[in-house]
């Protein structure tokens, strides 16, 4: 009997499938290519992968409209590959064992995180559910009977009782409910995760993360201590599943956790009025003014290439590498600070040797924090006698680095896609003011050569760049005459100076 059965499902016909795919069109291009597994496909090219994207999806969705009805009788398309996703004691579909699919055919999607495939495959309704990420678009009718035997022949796949024997027939397989995914962070919590105080502990605290993002002010202690629970619950989460990028989250929100206990001890002013909200007015040692300085000048005379963001880019760059001439950096540090083709401005960079970098540019901007691209910039790495262009240590880089990164990627800035430049100026007026936040030596001004030099923009793109941080609020009363530009810091972004000392 097990071995018609076999036979009958060999006659099955295979499930159709059928994949679209979004490649890169070619190195240093943003243009991306489409690709479909269908014979009559002709490949598409697209400017952007948003573009690519969008016509991947809509040219899937035009398949399936016209996909002819889905055929009983077919066994699952995810066979043919060996599928290991609903058969884990067995890591493959089991020729010996063709009743583990069970269900009607259904026409399943499934597709990748990172948006760079999708596909449609005709399987068995178990199979369909047990693949992770799929998705049923249409059902079949009920399956057809592996054989077509007699009325009174008992057959395995009966769910009625056999009239012959006055047997039931077998208890179908109970349906399975999955739980809902649970998450902290991008995370998924497993269901089997042990002990269960710990699963308890991280859905609890992904649950707390998401309420705090909802709060319309912040509170840094809170934040503190939501980071501080995280790191430990993450350090037992490595220890009991040995994954190692566990232990480097613990370490991030450790730190975090550092730094938002730090912040919200450094409140030590507010506005005026009383009916305002208080304002954060820490108060950086005047050697770090006086190093961010340094590095913005040692930038403004080393730079290899012309343009505002390429200095923006190298300045950023440098105080990520300034103490060992090396460093870690992910895509998310260089797509956050408004670069028009951040790629072609990395390979610049390599190509003229200023900067080094184990793989491409194009690995460097898809790599992601737990697993950061190590670069290196040869100008920088100390010499012989352990002397480089800068004076400060580890920790001072450090804060320099972060205090960067604050400026440049500040909320108003970012709601408003400011440009490399206009981050550029913000982040060098920061360091020429005076406590009070009015621009230059004892408020009188900063001369335009001056900024100039630092920001390497004409007069005319000067002014256009002040309007922008006019319109953030990082001005009040700015007026940029033929030889000087006054004004002086809004008390929002006073927190973010490094004011010129006294």
């Amino acid at each position: 009997m097990r071995q018609a059965a076999m036979s009958e499902l060999d006659e099955r016909v295979p499930g159709r499938r059928w994949t679209v795919r979004l490649n890169a069109a070619s190195r240093g291009s943003a243009a991306v290519r489409i690709s479909c597994s269908r014979p009559a496909c002709a490949e598409q090219r697209l400017p952007s992968a948003a573009a690519g994207r969008a016509a991947a999806i809509a040219h899937l969705k035009a398949h399936l409209r016209a996909a002819p009805a889905l055929r009983p009788g077919a066994y699952c398309a995810c066979k043919l590959e060996g599928c290991h996703t609903h058969l884990p004691e067995t890591g493959r579909h089991t020729r010996g064992e063709p009743w583990r699919c069970g269900g009607p055919v259904v026409l399943a999607v499934v597709t990748d995180r990172e948006g760079r495939w999708w596909q449609a495959m005709e399987c068995c309704q178990r199979c369909a559910a047990a693949t992770p990420g799929a998705k049923t678009v249409a059902t079949s009718q009920a399956p057809e009977p592996l054989s077509s035997a007699a009325p009174n022949t008992a057959q395995f796949s009966d769910r009625q009782a056999v009239a012959a024997t006055g047997l039931p027939a077998p208890r179908s397989a109970p349906a399975r409910h999955r739980p809902p995914q649970k998450k902290i962070a991008q995370r998924v919590i497993p269901h089997h995760l042990r002990p269960v105080a710990l699963r308890d502990e991280l859905i609890e605290l992904g649950d707390l993360f998401r309420a705090y993002q909802q709060r319309p002010e912040p509170d840094l202690a809170l934040l503190a201590d939501l980071h501080e629970r995280k790191a430990r619950a993450y350090t037992t989460w490595a220890d009991v599943s040995g994954i190692e990028s566990l232990r480097l989250e613990a370490r991030r929100s450790e730190q975090a956790a550092t730094a938002a206990r730090f912040q919200d001890q450094q409140r030590t002013s507010s506005i005026a009025d009383s009916d305002g909200p208080a304002v954060s007015r820490p108060a950086p040692a005047p050697t770090q003014g006086d190093h961010a300085r340094s590095v913005l000048a040692h930038v403004a005379a080393h730079t290899p290439l012309p343009g505002p963001e390429a200095r923006l880019l190298v300045l950023m760059l440098t105080l990520r590498t300034a103490h060992t001439g090396t460093g870690n950096l992910i895509g998310q540090d260089l797509t956050a600070l408004g670069l028009t083709d951040p790629q072609d401005l990395v390979e610049k960079l390599t190509g003229c040797g200023w900067l080094s970098l184990p793989g491409t540019a194009a690995e460097l901007l898809a790599s992601r924090p737990e697993n950061p691209t190590p670069i290196t910039v040869p100008s920088l790495v100390p010499h012989e006698d352990k002397t480089g262009p800068f004076t400060f240590g580890k920790k001072m880089r450090t804060k320099l680095s972060g205090w960067a990164q604050k400026v440049t990627s500040e909320k108003k800035l970012r709601k408003a896609k400011a440009t490399a430049a206009t981050r550029l100026l913000a982040l060098t007026l920061a360091t020429q003011t005076n406590a009070a936040g009015h621009l230059g030596p004892g408020g009188q001004g900063i001369t335009l050569n001056a900024i100039t030099g630092l920001v390497p923009v004409d007069a005319g793109e000067l002014r256009h760049l002040v309007d922008q941080l006019t319109q953030a609020d990082w001005f009040t009363d700015a007026a940029l005459t033929d030889t000087h530009l006054t004004g002086q810091l809004t008390e929002r972004v006073l927190p973010l100076t490094c004011p010129l000392r006294a």
